[in-house]
């Protein structure tokens, strides 16, 4: 009778695991569109445009047309050069400050002509193989009702204007610059009404502002996020550009705050954000420590890559991207947690091993607000770098994570007095000041509510892997 029982039990609480609830979300949580472009990591920005054949950085808006004259324009090279670096997406500057329009728009006459649609070229050479974004500046220093209500209906149908004949876009990227017009004034921007067009003409499409809502401005164009950096914002009552947040508000993001809004993290690979032929792309070590510090530090970075005057991307700067790519799949293709056992005593059904997959969509989810997951693995391990990963459909919850080398004798690895990392969120990069050589971890979290754990992984950035 006894042993019955206890198989009816054992059967019971496999029958439990399998179908084991999904635990409530925790406050804001990213739509479908936001989670699959946070998915995305690392995109290319394109700033291309008259100041490409003037040098300037932002254009006076009376340039002449003709000035703008790529002699070897090639999209699909940008689209090689972004797919071997392994980003997924492009933003292509498609208006910016000066008001000059890389596609023939009928609501202004600062253009390429037809023969020279540059969008139409981009969108094509794009379709089925990178995402396409578009930046469409709402300063215009060259159309004449810049300054006045008239010129918010232009700026709204020309939003119209290039999403329905050359979108969908996943991506829009709004500057909140705002400067005086050709008439010497500035322009109040109707934001209601840009968000709500926007919203008819694309509901998925992630929009960039310095409030989002598809994601923010990370309040610096220095390539890192704050630290901690919350996915979460408080924008009641700001607007972009006039009554934003503050730039360190940006960086952090609020926790708790009331709505989700991650970061994106924009730098050039050059000094400048347009091409410069006296400039040069930064190195990969460069590059290296920009990634550590923007997708590993939950955010999503989005690099500028500017076309030259002959309407291609550099060769140094190709090969640089190739070279960062490289690096990165030095490090990160070998995961040394895989083969590892986990244990958690509290969990909601979602088993430990689930932080050890590479599915998205399983995790491991705790039942207290201080959890301890147990990682052995099969051998006396050396890493030195830990990625860890919230399932952020979910929320974000994490506020600490600590880690102990040896259970037994208590032997905690810290930075200094501080705890290992801070938040969480899409994924979090620690980078240990020296190698750690052990076999068995313990992951102590501490979070707003009972933590979900997408993934846990271990890397030697010292050795060389496959």
């Amino acid at each position: 009778m006894k042993r019955t029982l206890c198989i009816s039990l054992t059967f019971a609480l496999l029958l439990t695991a399998c179908h084991a609830p999904v635990p409530k979300p925790y406050g804001p949580v990213p739509s479908e569109a936001q989670l699959a472009w946070q998915r995305m990591e690392i995109n290319m920005f394109c700033h291309f445009g008259p100041n490409t054949f003037t040098g300037a950085e932002w254009g006076t808006g009376q340039e002449a047309e003709e000035l703008f004259a790529p002699t070897a324009l090639d999209c699909r090279q940008w689209v090689d050069v972004a797919s071997q670096a392994g980003m997924g997406g492009i933003i292509l500057t498609a208006k910016h400050h000066d008001g000059f329009c890389l596609w023939p728009s009928q609501y202004s006459t600062h253009t390429v002509p037809d023969t020279l649609d540059v969008l139409r070229r981009f969108v094509d050479a794009c379709r089925g193989r990178v995402e396409a974004g578009v930046y469409i500046s709402p300063w215009d220093r060259n159309h004449p009702t810049y300054g006045t209500e008239e010129y918010n209906t232009v700026f709204a149908n020309t939003l119209r204007e290039v999403h329905t004949q050359y979108g969908p876009f996943f991506e829009q990227w709004f500057d909140g610059a705002c400067g005086e017009g050709p008439n010497g004034k500035k322009q109040h921007y109707d934001w209601p009404r840009f968000m709500q067009t926007m919203n008819e003409l694309n509901p998925q499409c992630v929009i960039f502002s310095d409030i989002g809502p598809g994601c923010r401005w990370v309040g610096n164009e220095e390539g890192h996020t704050g630290d901690p950096c919350w996915s979460t914002l408080n924008t009641e009552g700001a607007t972009p550009s006039d009554n934003k947040p503050q730039p360190s508000d940006l960086e952090t993001g609020h926790k708790g705050g009331t709505a989700w809004v991650p970061a994106e993290v924009d730098v050039s690979i050059r000094p400048g954000w347009f091409w410069h032929a006296n400039e040069h792309p930064k190195t990969v070590d460069e590059l290296m420590e920009i990634y550590y510090n923007s997708v590993g530090r939950n955010g999503l970075l989005l690099l500028n890559v500017p076309p030259d005057t002959n309407g291609r991307i550099a060769a140094e700067d190709s090969a640089v991207l190739v070279a960062f790519r490289a690096e990165r799949d030095r490090i990160f293709s070998k995961d040394l947690a895989q083969g590892a056992k986990a244990h958690a005593w509290h969990r909601y059904g979602h088993g430990a091993k689930n932080v050890l997959d590479t599915t998205y969509h399983t995790y491991w989810a705790a039942t207290n607000k201080k959890s301890e997951l147990t990682l052995t693995l099969d051998t006396v391990t050396e890493f030195d770098i830990i990625v860890i990963q919230e399932y952020i459909p979910l929320g974000q919850r994490i506020t600490s994570v600590n880690m102990l080398l040896d259970p037994d004798a208590l032997y905690s690895y810290t930075l200094g007095d501080q705890p290992l990392c801070t938040t969480v969120g899409y994924k979090r990069i620690i980078r240990l000041d020296h190698p750690v050589c052990w076999q068995k971890l313990v992951f102590q979290f501490e979070a707003l509510a009972p933590p979900v754990i997408n993934r846990i992984a271990l890397y030697n950035s010292l050795t060389s892997n496959p």
